[in-house]
């Protein structure tokens, strides 16, 4: 019997993507369009109810408090337009709840807008968190910012018979700020457990850790995560820890002396008194 020759797949024709500007963009495969969302707030008629509203898109205006020019009115969620993740809009929510019903204690209790961790839930995902090197340099200047990065294939797909380059990648970087601190100030990553990696992580973005805080943390083997505290060159910061400094209900950060008798570290903290420990 005559084996029918199999016919090439053929592959789908490339789209020229034009935009609104002119500006053309050519040979693309796929177009994924992200289009955001749009608050409902046109019928409700807040104007005459003495409710702000910003100009460029119907958002309803707050203070941290959750506060809109209304008073005894409080908005919270996507409709701020602040940071549009369910996350957020809960822990404002708790704060604003802590703030009516939960004593004196609570009233100037907020969230915080800033280092909020975000991810894409894409094939392969997206993790970020803080600034990106673009809005570090413009905000502390080239001089003042250092970019650690490295991209790799993860080692689940060690075993694949594939070349390397034909391999799934997964990037990573760091933006740092300060030559005599060299605090973290980004953190991003796509690949695989991007997702799950970027809590923990955001966690001591949160708490001001700096590159030497990151080469100081001891690597988990074999993970993806363990790129992030081994990131070259290592051991080059300033030995300066930010996550000493806590930055909850203001409190005054804590400094380590060595005492000259033992060899154990003296703990000196200053309290909002004035006095010492």
């Amino acid at each position: 019997q005559q084996q029918q020759q199999q016919q090439p797949q053929q592959q789908p024709p490339l789209k020229i993507v034009t935009l609104q500007n002119g500006q053309r963009i050519t040979d693309v495969e796929c177009v994924i369009v992200a289009v955001g969302r749009s608050p409902n707030t046109e019928s409700l008629n807040l104007q005459g109810a003495g409710i702000d509203l910003t100009e460029d898109g119907g958002h309803i205006v707050t203070n941290d408090f959750s506060e809109t020019s209304a008073k005894g009115v409080h908005a919270l969620g996507d409709v701020t337009g602040r940071v549009e993740l369910t996350p957020v809009a809960i822990a404002a929510g708790r704060r604003l709840s802590d703030r009516l019903f939960g004593g004196e204690s609570f009233q100037n209790a907020t969230i915080s807008y800033d280092n909020v961790p975000t991810v894409v839930f894409s094939h392969p995902p997206i993790g970020t968190i803080g600034l990106t090197e673009r809005e570090a340099v413009e905000r502390y200047g080239r001089e003042n910012v250092q970019v650690y990065q490295s991209k790799f294939s993860n080692l689940y797909y060690g075993m694949w018979q594939v070349d390397h380059d034909d391999k799934p990648k997964t990037g990573m970087k760091l933006v740092c700020v300060g030559k005599d601190e060299e605090r973290v100030v980004g953190l991003h990553c796509i690949g695989m457990g991007s997702d799950e990696m970027l809590q923990g992580f955001s966690v001591a973005i949160k708490m001001g850790a700096t590159k030497a805080d990151f080469d100081n943390c001891m690597a988990i083997h074999p993970t993806a995560a363990e790129e992030f505290v081994t990131m070259f060159p290592w051991g080059k910061s300033p030995q300066v820890s930010g996550a000493k400094h806590c930055t909850l209900m203001n409190q005054n950060p804590v400094t380590t002396t060595t005492n000259d008798k033992e060899d154990h570290p003296t703990i000196i903290a200053d309290n909002s008194d004035g006095t010492v420990e």
